[in-house]
């Protein structure tokens, strides 16, 4: 007689949520959801309703699904079994503990799969008389740069720690004479974030045209980050922000007010992804820095000051003068401005040649378009160096914004008059966090070699041969690249002319005073004759607001000078600008530009300096009462003053940190007396162990971003 035949049931299935996250550096995301990297095993455990798991009897084959329209043809689908029979698959299925009625099975994902939401299911074939299908569960995997196949791989423990796992940061902002950190709470592990990432892939234009094409190429990082990019952005589509430089901020939030990506990311999401209302450059940046860890891509924010942005693909920015030597507005909107904040994303380059992989650049703000939409590369860092500016994407774009040249022209009369040619404008203390540091690292010399070393000199012609030589042809390759006119290169190829070659007289500026909000502004302009012979100059001053994106605005300020200079002598000239006076003028940047135009009765040279200031604020400051520990109370003092000598109103404070705060704390202050100092004591339980940062900021009517942090550790118990 016959045995009696017994399909064998899948009761329940146990994912090792827990465990698993544990070994793919996700824990901090969730404890209860299976978040997975590729690459990287991980283990389930089937719970049988009748028998055990017989090996020779029954062929287990386990189905993943990714995406609305899962085919095998294009990676979306795979099938794959523990006995190998159904057919080659990059997916692997190993058997790890057969019980009396269980089965523990291993599961590992091909180093290239699409990263995204998959839906997991086996199919059971018992003596090959009866198949059941059961669905298991959901999971998300991950880029994974712990896994040397995978693409996005980084061999440092401590930089995938600072790039992939750090959740708060600092972004550089000032200007290259006064750079300051600006605390940001990236929080890509908070609670729904790695929804909305996927979310935000799934409102892309390329998914909403192809799903299937968009999923199926979702294993590459370089694709995954032009999507990103393009999403950050509103540009094109309902990206996450809107950007906003007129300085009316009125129907949402001053740029300067943000402290953290989480509170952005919510509101999009919230708002049925309708872009947040606003952001500037470092906003952009950061933004992107918070879906790319999230999604498991190294990531980190760069600031450049004095950053190009060359709208004719000519490698020159123009920017033009009056004769008082205000800067005026440029008509072609070639500027540079005074810091630009991007991405730099670790992957391989396959589709370049070798030795450009590494770092590339990213920059989500959204200036100039890239095959149609608003997003800038991934460009290697490597690339832009060597001036190899024809490959992909948007390199030249990139290399513009380290190592243009700036021409100076004189408007008067109709017409222009060149002043000089600087090389060495464009491009200055490229900075980035430190690993496991606060401090601040210089990593120009990544971008380019020294400025006026014959190498940086070659690697800018290379650059603008290829340009000329038309290989940009392909719009991903520096699609905002234009043949060069005629008019073009005969500005390049005049003489480099410098001031002091002809009218051998310098100018220079020198603060007396650190210059803070609130205070008059005191410096002096320094003359000083290099020549032998007498020297009569007139030299036109004058001061105007400007933003930080090199825009300028009304000048308030101006005077005249009038200085004899003996044979190699230097005289000063004292200036000061009352806070009455610039007060109304000021933007949210606190930026100052104040400039000099000189010249010599007997020459028609003209000698030009400027400077440019910022307004400095004094800081919040936190102090943290008492031991953190995860699970207990936590008081922490906030104190700030108002700065000015007036009534300020409106006063908001906000603080917030991942593992401290479950959202953004706001408390409304009011009104603040001239100078006056205050202080608030908030109550939080922090749910996260680890090195842990709070960022504050403070804005009232007359200033929007006083900013504190402070670093706390967080113990996991007493």
């Amino acid at each position: 007689v016959a045995a009696p035949f017994y399909r064998l049931e899948v009761a329940l299935t146990d994912l090792q949520s827990a465990w698993n996250n544990v070994q793919h550096h996700t824990e901090e995301i969730s404890s209860e959801r299976l978040l997975v990297r590729r690459g990287q095993a991980f283990n389930i455990t089937l719970y049988f309703r009748n028998r055990g798991f017989q090996p020779g009897l029954d062929n287990v084959i386990f189905m993943a699904e990714t995406g609305p329209l899962p085919d095998l043809s294009n990676g979306t689908r795979a099938l794959f079994s523990l006995t190998g029979r159904h057919g080659p698959s990059p997916w692997i299925a190993l058997l790890e503990t057969n019980g009396a009625s269980s089965l523990e099975v291993s599961l590992c994902a091909p180093p290239t799969a699409a990263v995204g939401r998959y839906l997991l299911k086996v199919h059971i074939d018992s003596f090959q008389r009866s198949v059941t299908a059961y669905q298991l569960g959901e999971f998300i995997l991950l880029f994974n740069p712990w896994c040397p196949e995978d693409s996005v791989y980084l061999d440092s423990e401590p930089q995938r720690q600072e790039y992939v796992v750090n959740d708060y940061g600092f972004i550089y902002q000032g200007n290259k004479n006064w750079i300051r950190p600006c605390p940001w709470n990236y929080g890509q592990f908070e609670e729904n974030i790695i929804d909305i990432c996927l979310e935000l892939l799934d409102k892309s234009l390329n998914f909403q045209t192809d799903p299937a094409t968009d999923c199926a190429l979702r294993g590459s990082p370089v694709y995954i980050s032009r999507v990103v990019c393009a999403m950050i952005n509103s540009n094109d589509d309902n990206g996450v922000l809107n950007g906003n430089w007129s300085e009316n901020y009125l129907d949402g939030i001053n740029p300067a007010e943000w402290t953290g990506s989480v509170a952005i990311l919510k509101q999009w999401h919230a708002t049925g992804c309708q872009p947040v209302r606003y952001g500037q450059c470092w906003v952009f940046a950061a933004i992107m820095c918070t879906v790319m860890r999230c999604l498991g891509i190294p990531t980190r924010v760069i600031t450049n000051f004095d950053s190009g942005h060359d709208t004719d693909g000519n490698l020159i920015i123009d920017e033009y003068y009056d004769s008082t030597g205000r800067i005026l507005e440029n008509k072609k909107k070639d500027t540079v401005w005074n810091f630009h904040v991007w991405n730099e994303c670790w992957m391989a380059r396959k589709d370049l040649p070798p030795g450009y992989g590494g770092w590339q650049v990213l920059d989500a703000t959204p200036q100039e378009t890239s095959n149609g939409l608003y997003c800038c590369g991934p460009a290697s860092v490597r690339a832009i160096k060597e001036g190899e500016v024809d490959l992909n994407y948007d390199t030249a774009f990139a290399f513009s914004m380290v190592n243009a040249d700036c021409m100076s022209w004189l408007v008067y009369g109709g017409k222009e008059q060149k002043i000089h040619r600087e090389t060495n404008t464009v491009g200055n203390f490229i900075s980035t966090k430190s690993i496991q540091s606060n401090e601040r690292d210089d990593i120009t010399e990544n971008y380019k070699y020294i400025e006026g070393s014959p190498q940086e000199r070659q690697v800018f012609l290379k650059a603008l041969q290829k340009l000329r030589a038309g290989r940009s042809e392909d719009p991903h390759h520096a699609s905002t690249s234009m043949p060069l006119s005629e008019d073009s290169l005969r500005r390049l190829h005049m003489p480099s002319l410098q001031p002091s070659d002809v009218v051998q007289v310098s100018l220079k500026f020198q603060l007396l005073a650190p210059p803070h909000m609130g205070q008059d502004i005191s410096f002096v302009l320094l003359a000083l004759n290099m020549s032998f012979q007498f020297k009569d100059l007139k030299v036109n001053l004058s001061a105007q607001s400007l933003l930080h994106d090199g825009s300028p605005l009304l000048a308030f300020w101006q005077d005249t000078a009038f200085i004899t200079l003996s044979p190699e002598e230097a005289k000063t000239h004292s200036c000061r600008i009352p806070y009455s006076q610039y007060s109304q003028y000021l933007s949210t940047d606190k930026l100052i530009r104040i400039s000099a135009l000189g010249e010599e009765k007997s020459s028609p040279e003209k000698i030009l300096v400027d400077k440019i200031i910022t307004l400095a604020y004094p800081g919040i400051i936190i102090n943290v009462l008492g031991a953190a520990i995860v699970n207990q109370p936590l008081s922490i003092q906030v104190l700030f003053s108002n700065p000015l000598s007036e009534y300020v109103e409106d006063c908001v404070l906000t603080v917030e940190g991942s593992g401290l705060f479950k959202k953004q704390q706001r408390v409304l202050i009011g009104i603040l007396k001239p100078q006056h100092r205050a202080s608030i004591t908030l109550e939080t339980v922090p749910f996260k162990s680890g090195q842990r940062q709070i960022q504050a900021n403070l804005r009232s009517n007359k200033f929007k971003d006083i900013k504190g942090y402070r670093n706390v550790y967080v113990d996991l118990r007493l």
